[in-house]
């Protein structure tokens, strides 16, 4: 994915509105966090595991280390706030296997290389770590790790990958499903359970 003009717009507009759903933590926290992360991401990577066994894996990495509820429903937007306890919780089931579906074909074009992290720093209330992703066929590029406490741990709750904002391009993406389920919260479910 190449930095575009969109995509640094896009993370541009995500630094302005990621205060709402970020919490302070320490730089270390951040970065130990992310530390530990990508040691399990390139242990899958380096797994010769199957696509599918890698997705699994994947799921459990976005459990261990992510803040999946505060992901999801700011991925929903404002419908969210019409959303029913009940389908608010099909909904982050549907996304959690939606997202770890979706990213971990992406990660799994990593294998033969790995995650190297570089560094942290406090970005208004959150911690952005950076790493670099190696690989053997191109040159290096950078992902950066959104790190901050407000579940109560930390977690990361964004990446953004070569400038490409996975919280505002997944806000999108659900916009437009629901769009195209005529804002129905049970035609997203099912759509998102057939990625």
């Amino acid at each position: 994915m190449a930095i575009t003009r969109r995509s640094f717009l896009a993370g541009t507009a995500a630094a302005a509105c990621m205060p709402d759903i970020a919490g302070a933590t320490t730089t270390e926290a951040g970065q130990r966090l992310v530390t530990a992360l990508v040691a399990d991401v390139n242990a899958v990577i380096a797994s010769g595991a199957s696509e599918a066994s890698m997705i699994q894996s994947f799921a459990a990495i976005f459990d261990k280390y992510s803040d999946v509820p505060t992901i999801a429903r700011y991925c929903l937007g404002a419908d969210a706030r019409a959303t029913s306890a009940s389908e608010m919780a099909a909904y982050t089931a549907a996304f959690r296997n939606y997202i770890a579906t979706k990213y971990g074909r992406r990660f799994r074009e990593f294998v033969g290389g790995q995650i190297v992290v570089v560094g942290a720093s406090p970005v208004k209330s959150w911690i952005e770590v950076e790493t670099s992703v190696v690989l053997r066929s191109r040159q290096p590029f950078r992902m950066d790790w959104h790190v901050s406490d407000r579940s109560g741990r930390d977690a990361f709750f964004n990446f953004i990958i070569e400038g490409v904002n996975m919280l505002l391009t997944e806000r999108a993406e659900i916009g437009a499903m629901l769009d195209r389920e005529g804002r129905s919260i049970a035609g997203l479910i099912n759509r998102m359970n057939a990625i």
